[in-house]
């Protein structure tokens, strides 16, 4: 257990399953980089089903018989729906994207999930905040939105986009959405123990049912898009895998706000696997990303 003082500020403590759930943190970073560049070998649906075929075998060998018994109804019911609607949700709001800037813009909305998860935190009462919680999360958004100008693009351009793609957008609130509300019910439903390799199985199986009652291009083998869909799948695996172990036992508002780094993170990645290069307004981004982050931190509690 890790113990870290500020003056003027109480002793915080971090205790080995938040540092799990937050090692997720680091590997959801190359999110939304991999997806693009799998949705463009094997098109959006197609590269999504596998992926998470991939995931669900790699989870299933991971977690064993052990991950698909004592789960409460519940948890399968409304956990397993959220969880679902989450990975479809974003998979094809950024294979739909119509380009890669598009892409990039479609995760920034993806990330608003951080502020969405506190701000539920503290709603149902699953963690307390003062008012300096306001600004905290304020000040993130706006690193966020400066960090995804530093790319080439703008709101007046995400605007404009949107109005002649709004699917990808649409989706990608969706996701934004529902995730805070499967860390919630995992929280409150799961009794500690994590279904993530059957949500996963069932999100490859919705997805195969629909690639072959729609129309979508025929898949062809390519090592290298093969290659990257297998390492995705173990960091898939291996990041709801520690995030489920840190919201069911260690401290959520602590992993949200670290979460808060995901952004930045991401769009670093996505630079590097989209060959897209970052200007100065995503270190300035990155500035206020991290000093919204540490007002949330004195902010909230457990």
């Amino acid at each position: 257990m890790l113990g870290v003082s500020v003056a003027g500020f109480p002793r915080a403590r971090i205790e080995p399953p938040t540092l799990i759930g937050i090692s997720a943190v680091l590997m959801w970073s190359a999110t939304i980089g991999l997806y693009r560049n799998i949705s463009e070998t094997f098109g959006a649906v197609g590269g999504s089903a596998l992926i998470f075929t991939f995931s669900g075998i790699v989870a299933t060998l991971y977690g064993g018989r052990a991950a698909f018994r004592g789960h409460s109804r519940l948890y399968l019911l409304f956990g397993g729906a959220m969880f679902v609607t989450y990975e479809i949700a974003l998979a094809l709001a950024v294979g739909l994207a119509q380009d890669r800037t598009q892409t990039v813009e479609v995760g920034m909305i993806n990330y608003l999930w951080p502020c969405f998860t506190i701000a539920l935190a503290v709603m149902v009462g699953q963690a307390r905040a003062d008012l300096l919680l306001v600004p905290g999360v304020m000040l993130s958004l706006a690193g966020v939105l400066l960090a995804s100008s530093g790319s080439g693009f703008s709101l007046h351009s995400m605007l404009d986009n949107v109005a002649g793609n709004p699917l990808p957008y649409f989706l990608a609130l969706v996701a934004a959405i529902t995730w805070p509300l499967y860390t919630i019910f995992t929280r409150r439903l799961s009794g500690g123990k994590s279904a993530v390799p059957p949500f996963l199985l069932m999100t490859a199986a919705l997805l195969w049912i629909y690639y072959f009652t729609s129309d979508q291009p025929p898949l062809h083998f390519d090592l290298r898009g093969l290659t990257m869909t297998l390492l995705f799948g173990v960091l898939t695996t291996l990041a709801y895998s520690a995030w489920t172990h840190g919201v069911s036992h260690g401290n959520l508002t602590l992993m949200a706000t670290a979460s808060y780094f995901t952004p930045l993170l991401s769009v670093m990645l996505s630079s590097i696997l989209l060959d897209m290069m970052p200007g100065m307004n995503f270190w300035g981004g990155a500035l206020l990303v991290t000093g919204g982050s540490l007002v949330c931190w004195f902010a909230s509690r457990q």
